[in-house]
């Protein structure tokens, strides 16, 4: 019996005790070749979405949207998955949570979804994960690294991207060994985002016998950091590891450059991750570093005929020099439409998380790797280590593994 077939039993059980909504009979019991699965139709496979479209994190959710989009509108183009078209569902949730159970709501209950993919946010998949496990739905590749997406396994869950706690530890060990640093700091903002990194780093640090030089907290509304940075210089941090976003790097960055404070590495995770940041006017972003799964990728870079090519159709599309959750968005299409053709022309829920959990060496047209497993469900297990200069990012080290 080969791998799959084996896989498809285990996880037919586990999913059959969460319900799925499927039913493998006819009136008469008699088991019936194409079981009635929501979502999916003799023309169409449903997918649908909740994403932030219009509040602080849509130029985020507008890109991994339309990365998923074109990998879609490509397959589709070449005839869909066995004769049926994807139908591509996404719901703006403005990043709120309330929002987002109501788009959630409305993809399971009345667009009747196959699967929930890309869903942006930690608090909103944590708000919706127990109404799509009881359901039976699959969340693939929630545009969060939190640890609550992996941990405890979850057969319905896959990810595709770093997790906040694994790459804080992997920062602190790279810049602590391999760039000297010896007075480590944490900047973060009061979340739960933000403690994952501060809990990341203090890992770390335990693990290595060192404690950090101080801390520094603040709200995720705050807009003056002078006190901050006065606060970390004066403790002597030479690395100061951000547990904060866009809006909050940009203005501790600011207030860095206004005090002059330039003998230190400010470092931060797939969060902090933008070519807005990169490009900020004024500068204060340069020599700045992120650890994240996935590297913007420029026209001037060595790209692989591949990822050439898919830049040149971005281009031509969007006329934009796309971020690097594009580049995810497009690869989490790929993989669910990889997984959608592995599990046959009839697909199930059950056979699709099969399928997933048999992918243990993907490799996407960017060079970067999944893994899954019946056992693991994380995906990712290395980032890449860019750093800002001339507006741009640049990749300064191989992958390092966590």
């Amino acid at each position: 019996m080969n791998r799959l077939l084996m896989t498809l039993g285990a996880s037919t059980l586990i999913l059959a005790a969460c319900g799925g909504g499927e039913s493998t009979s006819d009136s008469a019991g008699v088991s019936s070749a194409a079981p009635k699965v929501d979502g999916i139709t003799d023309t169409e496979i449903i997918l649908g979405s909740h994403n932030d479209l219009s509040g602080p994190v849509a130029l985020l959710g507008t890109a991994i949207n339309n990365g998923a989009r074109m990998r879609i509108d490509e397959a589709n183009a070449a005839g869909g998955i066995h004769g049926r078209k994807i139908r591509w569902v996404v719901e703006d949730s403005s990043y709120q949570v309330p929002k987002a159970v109501q788009a959630a709501n409305k993809l399971v209950n009345r667009d009747k979804v196959f699967a929930i993919v890309l869903g942006m946010g930690t608090p909103m998949n944590n708000a919706v994960m127990g109404m799509l496990k009881e359901k039976g739905i699959p969340n693939l590749f929630a545009i969060s690294g939190a640890r609550s997406m992996v941990e405890p396994l979850n057969p319905l869950q896959f990810t595709g991207r770093g997790v906040y706690f694994d790459e804080s530890k992997a920062i602190v060990r790279y810049f602590i060994e391999k760039m000297g640093a010896t007075r480590p700091c944490v900047d973060y903002q009061d979340t739960d985002y933000g403690q994952e990194v501060l809990e990341g780093v203090e890992a770390q640090l335990e693990e290595m016998g060192m404690e950090l030089a101080t801390v520094a907290a603040h709200k995720p509304t705050d807009s003056e950091f002078t006190a901050t940075i006065l606060r970390l210089r004066n403790a002597g941090c030479d690395l100061v590891v951000l547990g904060n976003v866009h809006r909050d790097t940009i203005l501790v960055l600011e207030a860095a450059k206004k005090l002059g404070w330039t003998d230190v590495a400010f470092v931060g995770g797939n969060a902090t991750y933008s070519n807005a940041l990169a490009q900020l006017p004024s500068g204060a972003a340069e020599g700045y570093h992120a650890f994240n799964h996935m590297a913007t990728i420029y026209p001037e870079d060595d790209n692989s005929p591949a990822a050439a090519a898919w830049l040149e159709r971005w281009t031509a599309r969007f006329g934009s020099q796309p971020e690097y959750i594009a580049l995810e968005g497009y690869r989490s299409a790929d993989v669910v439409i990889k997984a959608l053709e592995m599990a046959g022309p009839n697909p199930t829920r059950q056979s699709v998380v099969a399928a997933l959990e048999t992918m243990s060496d993907y490799t996407d047209i960017f060079g970067y790797r999944l893994s899954f497993s019946p056992e693991d469900h994380a995906g990712v297990f290395e980032s890449t280590l860019s750093v800002i200069k001339d507006g741009r990012w640049h990749k300064m080290a191989e992958s390092i593994s966590y």
